[in-house]
């Protein structure tokens, strides 16, 4: 198995360590914070694991404290509601006494009903692109300063860009980012998981989203960014080891705050998830705390 992804897995196989109190490593550290969406897919194992006979439908998050990826991080599940068909989970992530993720979670058992979607964009297949790698050997020069020493390192998830973000050297502009990804290597036939790889890789490229609008450069000069709330609604079930079509766009920004939201695709057109997602996106012209 890939390194990074068996690396991966061990992060999201949380240790119990107490009733509804489980303990999670992080993944080697890539630019000097927790990435996002490991916490994300973490907390959803927690909570999963309280829950029996339902799905995970939708996920709501806040990103209270960017946290240390040298420590563990505890998750705490709170049952909140058990109903015929809902349940409801509140999940509260800790390092050193202090919170830096909250999530709230609703599952729901499986029902028939009407149905309908966005149809997917036209988009290459997903083997006629360049892996992650390649694509940063060919446009290296035109990598932003501030992403050149980690855009490039190997990840735990198989991604290939037909629009490439603005941190791997893409234009400036308002077109959607538009990506396939799965796992490199084939994952257990865990619905769970799959689930949360899902939501995992849904924290990817939402940022960078809203900030190729503008770019980099500008009056009021490049923005220090951080996810600020993250919320992903699961539709169907879909494997995470099978070619995924990621496609997101950025239609607001405002107030130091950017807004960007996406559409996850099954390889045969069937919406799999939807995505948004608020992050912080401040000038640094006159830069003050968060």
């Amino acid at each position: 198995m890939h390194p990074l992804q068996q690396r991966l897995l061990e992060c999201l196989n949380l240790e119990l360590v107490g009733e509804d109190l489980h303990r999670g490593v992080c993944e080697d550290d890539r630019h000097g914070r927790i990435f996002g969406g490991q916490v994300v897919g973490q907390a959803l194992v927690a909570a999963q694991r309280s829950v029996e006979g339902r799905r995970a439908h939708s996920i709501h998050a806040y990103f209270l404290r960017m946290g240390d990826p040298a420590l563990p991080i505890d998750f705490r599940v709170e049952r909140t509601r058990e109903g015929r068909a809902f349940a409801t989970r509140q999940v509260l992530a800790v390092q050193d006494e202090e919170p830096i993720f909250q999530m709230i979670a609703s599952f729901m058992r499986e029902e028939e009903g009407y149905e309908h979607q966005a149809t997917a964009p036209p988009a290459p297949d997903p083997e006629s692109l360049p892996p992650l790698e390649e694509l940063v050997g060919v446009r290296g020069a035109r990598l932003p300063e501030g992403s050149r020493h980690w855009a490039g390192k190997p990840r735990s998830i198989d991604m290939r860009h037909a629009v490439v973000p603005y941190y791997l050297g893409g234009d400036v502009g308002r077109e959607p980012m538009v990506a396939w990804f799965r796992t490199h290597d084939p994952l257990p036939d865990d619905p769970d998981l799959h689930r949360a790889i899902i939501a995992y890789t849904s924290d990817m490229s939402l940022n960078d989203t809203a900030i190729r609008a503008h770019g980099h450069e500008g009056p009021l000069g490049a923005p220090m960014m951080s996810s600020l709330d993250h919320a992903v609604w699961f539709h169907v079930d879909a494997r995470a080891d099978e070619w995924l079509l990621w496609v997101c766009d950025s239609p607001r920004a405002a107030a130091a705050r950017g807004f960007s939201r996406g559409v996850i695709y099954r390889q045969d057109g069937v919406q799999v998830a939807t995505v948004a997602q608020e992050s912080l996106m401040r000038p640094m012209r006159e830069p003050s705390p968060r």
